[in-house]
């Protein structure tokens, strides 16, 4: 249960939870359904640009062989905060108890991202008296528990919980400063499709993108804290290379307005959305991913480009430190300014990690480890209410 999850009308919205899930189901050890709430939204016209992928999501799909649904809950913009956990909990309790009134029969609730997810997961357990696990992800622990409502309802979820799991040390260090006892949580880290994302005839990448000069590149949504702006801000610094965006957000307009300003026009490409499949040959074709948020857990984009041979320049926040821990994988910043991603890609620069390095350093994050971690975590939880 998640609302972060892809849908046919954002393909690209949650990918790193569906990967989780895939490999889970792959391992023949679990039968799976996906309930991923979307927002209500009242119209799919074009003219109310993001907010209408809400309305074009279907109610329910079938993704990579695995059952999905997307009932809607109502969200109130920017005021909403406190109240958020229990408006997704009432249409979420009604379509599964209709679930469950159709047959469906499950053992346990895996609920991914914190607040207001996994407090409504943990509510619905409870209603159901179903066992919970709830994984953290990022904002959810490293932003959010600074509102005192959202923090106290997080608090409760985790004593309700039977099960807790950080995709980073550092977000479990947020749970036990909240008073959460460290045996009670699990780090089991995101990992990369090896397969998918891996080292491509480097050329003709570059030939295709029609590359000549030194070429970094930026993933991720275009909003304020990946940074993308300091990254632009660093290139005035940085002659001679041209920058890759990879994204859409609402700070298009602004980014392409910064690039205008500092006249980097003939080096900076905005790519627009770029579907997941094609990402492995933008980054077999930069020299460099270029990561410079303000918040991570596990910045999934830092292990496909590592995973494809390119090293990354990181700032140094949360979980990032503990994925880019070793010169082959690249470096991390002195400070998420202008100035210290331009000293981090000059230093980078001046001693490139071998790119087959580089994909080796990857290759010890595939998901097994992640996969096992969670189905000995299942049998755990449910062999301790059988024997109760």
């Amino acid at each position: 249960m998640t609302t972060l999850y892809p849908n046919a009308a954002q393909p690209g919205h949650g990918v790193f939870v569906e990967n989780r899930l895939r490999h889970l189901v792959e391992s023949g050890e679990v039968a799976l359904r996906v309930v991923a709430p979307v927002p209500w939204f009242p119209s799919g016209s074009a003219r109310f640009g993001r907010y209408a992928a809400f309305a074009r999501a279907p109610l329910q799909e079938t993704r990579h062989g695995i059952a999905v649904t997307h009932p809607r809950y109502p969200v109130i913009p920017k005021i909403g905060m406190s109240v958020a956990p229990a408006l997704l909990y009432r249409p979420l309790v009604r379509h599964v108890e209709a679930l469950v009134a159709a047959g469906h029969r499950f053992d346990l609730i895996d609920a991914h991202y914190f607040y207001p997810d996994g407090v409504a997961a943990a509510l619905l357990g409870r209603r159901l008296g179903k066992p919970v696990l709830i994984t953290a992800r990022g904002t959810d622990l490293n932003l959010i528990p600074q509102h005192v409502l959202p923090r106290r309802m997080i608090l409760w979820a985790a004593n309700q919980a039977a099960g807790l799991i950080t995709v980073c040390q550092a977000l479990k260090d947020v749970l036990v400063d909240l008073g959460v006892p460290s045996g009670r949580v699990s780090v089991l880290r995101n990992g990369v499709d090896l397969a998918q994302f891996r080292p491509v005839e480097r050329e003709s990448a570059r030939k295709a993108l029609g590359l000549t000069n030194p070429t970094l590149l930026s993933v991720g949504h275009l909003i304020e804290r990946k940074g993308h702006h300091l990254v632009i801000e660093a290139l005035a610094n940085l002659p001679g290379m041209t920058l890759l965006i990879a994204g859409d957000g609402p700070e298009r307009s602004a980014l392409q307005r910064l690039v205008e300003r500092h006249g980097l026009g003939d080096r900076v490409r905005l790519l627009g959305s770029v579907p997941h499949d094609r990402l492995p040959q933008i980054y077999g074709a930069a020299d460099a991913l270029i990561l410079a948020s303000s918040r991570e857990g596990w910045a999934n984009v830092l292990l496909e480009a590592m995973a494809c041979g390119t090293p990354v320049v990181a700032s140094n926040v949360w979980g990032t430190p503990e994925v880019v821990a070793d010169p082959a994988a690249g470096t991390l910043a002195a400070e998420r300014t202008p100035r210290g991603i331009a000293d981090g890609v000059r230093r980078l620069f001046q001693a490139l990690p071998d790119r087959a390095a580089t994909r080796a350093y990857a290759e010890q994050f595939s998901w097994d480890s992640t996969t096992q971690g969670q189905l000995d975590l299942f049998r755990k939880v449910l062999e301790g209410r059988t024997s109760r």
